[in-house]
């Protein structure tokens, strides 16, 4: 088990380092409102990328099956979802973007970046060829697999951690009086990456 743990780590970790619209999202709510909002919003795409390692760890075939056929309209989905935030980060006033977070703060951070995450059913494929490329083929047992979701989370969540933490620190070097430019070119990002869902849909 111990093996499998650790293999989760590292996977969980690789498959954390490309930053997306939810490392956007970590970036610029760790900047607007802290360590701990980067770390609620970094949660929730963990909690995304666990539920589909257990699917592919455990071999649930009906689930991924179901997922990947579908997986053009939950794309569609959380293609919208990102560029929506993206536009709202771009046209609302810094004020009203704070206002906003003190009244959602904590679960809205969460729900929303394990929204996005969740709606890429693409990241069981990757996940299967992660666990095929360490080593792992076939349907895990039970502590073999559970080790090895774990060790996914925990990966993923180290990720969100130093990302956010990075965050902080380059926040606090620069001083807090670009909250209303970082929050456009961070909204403008994210409309970018919902943009490019669409367009990679349609072509």
């Amino acid at each position: 088990m111990a093996g499998y743990f650790l293999r989760g780590i590292l996977i969980g970790l690789l498959f954390g380092i490309p930053v997306g619209a939810v490392g956007a999202m970590t970036l610029q709510r760790t900047w607007s409102f802290g360590f701990r909002a980067g770390l609620l919003t970094g949660l929730g795409s963990s909690v995304a990328d666990c539920l589909y390692a257990i699917v592919g760890a455990f071999g649930l075939t009906l689930i991924s099956d179901f997922l990947l056929q579908h997986q053009t309209i939950i794309n569609l989905l959380g293609g919208g979802l990102i560029l929506i935030m993206g536009i709202r980060l771009i046209v609302k006033k810094t004020e009203a973007v704070v206002t906003e977070a003190e009244a959602a703060r904590g679960a809205k951070m969460f729900l929303s970046s394990f929204a996005i995450g969740i709606t890429n059913p693409a990241a069981i494929l990757t996940f299967l060829f992660a666990f095929s490329y360490f080593g792992i083929s076939g349907t895990a047992g039970l502590l073999e697999g559970t080790g090895l979701v774990c060790g996914v989370f925990i990966g993923t969540y180290i990720w969100w951690t130093a990302l956010s933490a990075a965050a902080c620190a380059i926040r606090k070097k620069t001083g807090s009086r670009s909250f209303r430019q970082m929050n456009k070119v961070f909204g403008g990002i994210l409309t970018v990456f919902g943009a490019v869902v669409f367009l990679r849909l349609l072509l």
